[in-house]
């Protein structure tokens, strides 16, 4: 136990040497670093398949859960995807050193807010080596320094991609130690990191809702966080049907293991005899389980009775809740009450209730006509996100390189001194 406390304290001292160093690093030396990391992954791809093709044997021996085991999974298209996410955060604007919101005081100072750099952020996560490059391109262009902490499940293919992010960072001239992941799979390596806050500014947890639970409640450190990815699609009385169906079918069924696949299915009830037998016949046809109140059974014969549980529930599975509600008012309701706030999305040709929808829904994204699936930092435009925070202080939604930032007032004078 001491000689992980010393290790992590080590890792900390070193990633708050190297804040500082990042803190005042150049846009074009950011970006230089960002460029050669992606380079080294697409050279490196067979040796990461095949740290990945060793994690997964080891995974699948230790009975590893098929949600974690999607997750673990990387193939040739998310090693390019790696690569391209890099090259998007280097293709966007430097948030750090950023000035706005000058305004002139009567005493003729002039008051304005930078942006600057979080400085020290830990990163805790399960499954998923395509988070420590996610992690490591937003970090490094965000002026801070990491300390990455993955699964055990992902061990061999997270120290590949360290030593590809090391190589990247040496190429520009950039200490090697402003991106660390911890190399040691002891859970007490978690229990350290969360309480160093003499070295760490802020920690984000992504993993299972365990995981997560368990970060916020024993860090002494600031936790950006989700919990569950509990998310709807609500399929309104003036719905385009064949937009619902393909919706709904990219919602839940392109992947049933992440945080932003579809959990429950609303549907108006003036157009539910219409509508829900197509739905549920698509659903049933890849294989998913149907649980819904009696007006889903009455019209989906197959379909379980769905309980109040189900509809707080997160399945990361082939089963979805189902509720056939009277209007956008009570769609609404019904999500605000059951949903962990993640993203909903609304079905309709009625701009009104879509931007109430959008106005009243309380999640940290809200989408009208669109996918479930599309709440991600890569398809939002930011290049990659650190994670999805469904927290309302700091950052919301999908957290790219804003939201690794933080402001400082700045003011500028020309002698005047206080009356």
């Amino acid at each position: 136990m001491e000689d992980i406390k010393h290790y992590m304290q080590q890792l900390g001292i070193e990633a708050r040497s190297a804040s500082r160093a990042m803190a005042r690093a150049s846009t074009e030396t950011k970006n230089q670093a960002l460029k050669a990391i992606a380079s080294a992954i697409r050279r490196e791809r067979a040796t990461l398949l095949a740290a990945n093709a060793t994690d997964l044997e080891v995974a699948r021996s230790n009975g590893l859960e098929p949600a974690m085991l999607d997750r673990l999974v990387l193939s040739e298209k998310g090693i390019a995807t790696m690569a391209e996410g890099l090259e998007q955060i280097a293709s966007l604007p430097d948030p750090i050193g950023e000035m706005s919101d000058f305004k002139y005081r009567p005493s003729g100072i002039q008051i304005g807010k930078m942006r600057v750099p979080l400085g020290v952020i830990g990163i805790i996560y399960e499954a998923r080596p395509n988070v420590t490059v996610d992690a490591a391109g937003l970090c490094i262009k965000s002026g801070n320094a990491a300390i990455l902490r993955g699964g055990s499940e992902a061990i061999q293919c997270n120290q590949a991609l360290a030593a590809i992010v090391h190589e990247g960072l040496t190429a520009a001239g950039l200490p090697t130690s402003a991106v660390q992941v911890v190399a040691t799979t002891d859970r007490a390596a978690v229990g350290e990191l969360i309480t160093m806050k003499d070295y760490v500014d802020v920690i984000v947890p992504r993993g299972g809702k365990g995981l997560i639970e368990r970060i916020s409640n024993e860090a002494r450190i600031p936790v950006i966080k989700h919990l569950d990815g509990n998310c709807h699609v609500y399929v309104d009385e003036s719905a385009d049907l064949d937009k619902a169906l393909r919706i709904l079918e990219n919602s839940k069924t392109q992947r049933l293991g992440t945080c932003n696949t579809a959990e429950s299915l609303l549907v108006a009830r003036s157009i539910a005899q219409q509508a829900l037998p197509s739905l549920a016949a698509m659903l049933a046809s890849k294989g998913v389980e149907i649980r819904g109140c009696n007006e889903t059974r009455a019209l989906v014969p197959e379909a379980k009775p769905a309980t109040d549980e189900d509809y707080y529930t997160e399945y990361l599975a082939a089963i979805i809740s189902v509720k056939v509600v009277a209007d956008v008012d009570e769609a609404i309701s019904h999500i605000n009450q059951y949903s962990s706030q993640h993203t909903e999305a609304i079905v309709t040709e009625n701009y009104t209730r879509a931007r109430q929808f959008l106005r009243e829904v309380d999640s940290s994204s809200v989408m009208v006509n669109a996918s479930t699936r599309f709440a991600d930092g890569f398809e939002y435009g930011l290049g990659a996100e650190i994670g999805i925070s469904t927290d309302k202080l700091h950052a919301r939604g999908p957290v790219g390189l804003e939201g690794l930032t933080s402001l400082k007032y700045i003011v500028l004078g020309d002698g005047e001194i206080r009356a």
